[in-house]
């Protein structure tokens, strides 16, 4: 039965974002069960096609992605995969409407991501920011907002933010991976051989204002969503403090985590937060 399939493939993208991240899962689940399978469904098609990029590196990672990809557009068309990532993705994809720009636009980071060395012009930076973060935030304020098209509107240029936010974390988190074993560097206008404290609090700032904007539009997120989505906000901020709180050497020698009892401490104080309708 197709519905067996459709389940056996939302557990799939449920088991891929337990299994890559604990913090987003750990987020997804204080959304409401009726938009928590979609979130999945979305963190596993984008979880998949980065793994493509990042990780395989035994592999033709150019082929890799055009099959990817090739087996994305006919999932979209067709309304189902053998593949049982792309196959919960399509569902959500159709259930809300997800404009196809955004996925297109994604992939074409992704794309980015293949070269061999990565030094990003400010336009570049904003190009592959929007592709690889933006969009997978307006991805989720489709769902967010049931595919309410002025809800979406309105809502949209601070879920983009809040993508941003989170993404940049990872990247300044993520430094020594990306520029000494993937020999990448996000960050324009930046000397990662000499990564100095008024560098990276540059980038704290404007991540900074990213999470400001994106906290405007969490408060007016509807009620299924709005705790995860700020239990999300809660633990990438605390992350991007540590990471403030770090000296520049250590942040290109290792990476910065947020423990297990912080994470739970977090979780304990963002529930208050919502209860009390802080937030």
């Amino acid at each position: 039965m197709k519905s067996i399939f459709d389940a056996v493939s939302l557990n799939c993208s449920k088991l891929v974002t337990q299994y890559y991240s604990t913090s987003f899962s750990l987020a997804t689940k204080m959304l409401a069960p009726s938009i928590r399978g979609d979130i999945y469904n979305i963190y596993g098609f984008v979880r998949f096609a980065d793994e493509i990029v990042d990780s395989f590196h035994d592999y033709d990672k150019l082929y890799l992605l055009n099959k990817f990809e090739k087996d994305l557009q006919e999932a979209l068309e067709q309304k189902i995969s053998l593949n049982p990532i792309l196959n919960s993705f399509q569902h959500t994809f159709h259930k809300y409407g997800i404009p196809r720009h955004l996925v297109s636009a994604f992939l074409k980071s992704m794309r980015m991501d293949l070269e061999k060395k990565i030094r990003l012009t400010d336009i570049q930076y904003q190009e592959y920011i929007y592709g690889s973060a933006d969009v997978v935030g307006l991805m989720c304020l489709k769902v967010f907002v049931k595919g309410d098209e002025l809800e979406y509107q309105k809502l949209k240029p601070s879920a983009m933010a809040l993508g941003s936010a989170f993404q940049k974390v990872n990247f300044l988190r993520d430094l020594k991976t990306d520029f000494k074993d993937l020999n990448r560097t996000y960050f324009p206008n930046t000397d990662l051989h000499d990564l100095t404290e008024e560098d990276k609090n540059k980038i704290v700032e404007q991540i900074k204002a990213d999470f400001k904007l994106g906290y405007s539009g969490i408060v007016q997120l509807p009620t299924e969503a709005k705790f995860g989505v700020y239990t999300a906000y809660r633990y990438y901020f605390k992350l991007l403090k540590k990471l403030q709180d770090t000296p520049s050497s250590k942040i290109m020698c290792g990476r910065i985590r947020i423990s297990n009892l912080d994470k739970f401490r977090l979780l304990i104080k963002s529930y208050i937060n919502y209860k009390l309708k802080l937030v």
